[in-house]
């Protein structure tokens, strides 16, 4: 239990001046602890945590159907490859056979290619394809994101990289060594 003694130190002596009787006075400061425990307890229940961020990803309905599929036009379609050590790489519309238009590019220089592209084309036709190789790493793919988010591009999509790009990712990689 605490108490807070507040008795008075000294009183004055001489002539005349009566010697009173000290009273102490004695304060029980349990409840007051008791209400400082109840009000921080309340304000941790009542206040309300930081919520996680995430990204809002609009996600087409999943189809059996070809004739279902969302249809783009191949000459507004971009596409980037991410590869490993933060390597980028694109083409516009098809890629070459010969890989003629399959170029390279950095994290700083993309930027510049979207907003190329975007000028170029259309707004009803203009859509990046988005597609990461397994060595790819997960901060790449939220960089590109970011950018797609940064230039408002309204239609992009992440998409499963094919064998063919695959190789042409990593031999081009393996070139530039």
């Amino acid at each position: 239990m605490a108490e807070m003694d507040t008795s008075g130190g000294g009183h004055k002596k001489g002539p005349g001046v009566k010697k009173s009787k000290k009273l102490s006075t004695r304060i029980d400061l349990t409840p007051m602890v008791d209400l400082g425990f109840l009000l921080i307890t309340f304000f941790i229940f009542t206040t309300t945590m930081s919520q996680p961020t995430a990204f809002k990803l609009n996600l087409p309905k999943d189809t059996d159907k070809p004739q279902d599929e969302t249809k783009i036009k191949e000459t507004g379609a971009l596409t980037i490859l991410l590869g490993k050590d933060n390597h980028v790489f694109y083409y516009e519309s098809t890629l070459d056979p010969a890989g003629k238009n399959f170029l390279s590019s950095s994290f700083k220089d993309i930027r510049n290619v979207i907003i190329a592209k975007k000028r170029s084309t259309p707004d009803k036709d203009f859509f990046v394809v988005i597609k990461p190789n397994e060595e790819c790493t997960y901060r790449n793919v939220i960089d590109l994101l970011d950018e797609m988010a940064i230039n408002v591009v309204k239609r992009y999509a992440l998409v499963d990289i094919s064998v063919g790009e695959n190789q042409l990712v990593k031999a081009t990689e393996a070139a530039s060594k």
